[in-house]
């Protein structure tokens, strides 16, 4: 079963990508946080971005 993840319990209003609200259908947990994004296409975007950053950081430096 998928989570579930709601806007309310997202830490940010705008896109980190284009500077737009936040949709519900466009959120992700990230580094234990729920983020929000304008559309699926910018959350795709930043999920593909991250994974590249984190593969190059220390895991124990995730944690913080």
């Amino acid at each position: 079963m998928a989570e579930s993840l709601t806007i309310e319990d997202c830490i940010n209003t705008a896109c980190p990508w284009s500077g737009k609200p936040v949709a519900p259908d466009s959120l992700m947990r990230y580094r234990g946080r729920v983020i929000g994004f304008c559309c699926p296409g910018c959350r795709d975007k930043f999920a593909k971005a991250a994974v590249l950053f984190d593969e190059l950081i220390d895991p124990s430096e995730l944690e913080r």
